[in-house]
């Protein structure tokens, strides 16, 4: 998984996914945004209506696994 570090994003899906990432996973603080946004790059092409679940799911399903 190649991570990208993309400035602040104004996309919603991200924003979101960030702020419900965040309180599930407080231990892993910062990283959240940066797998949040490369999740999002590897969406790009995705149905923009089902983006804001594809992006949270696939960020946390990453985040499950870097805590094992």
């Amino acid at each position: 998984m190649v991570l990208v570090a993309a400035p602040a994003s104004t996309d919603p899906s991200v924003r979101s996914a960030i702020l419900r990432l965040s309180r599930e996973f407080p231990e892993l603080g910062p990283c959240i945004s940066v797998v949040v946004r490369t999740c999002r790059e590897e969406l790009r092409g995705s149905p923009a209506d089902a983006l804001p679940e594809l992006v949270e799911r696939l960020a946390r399903q990453r985040l499950r696994v870097s805590l094992d």
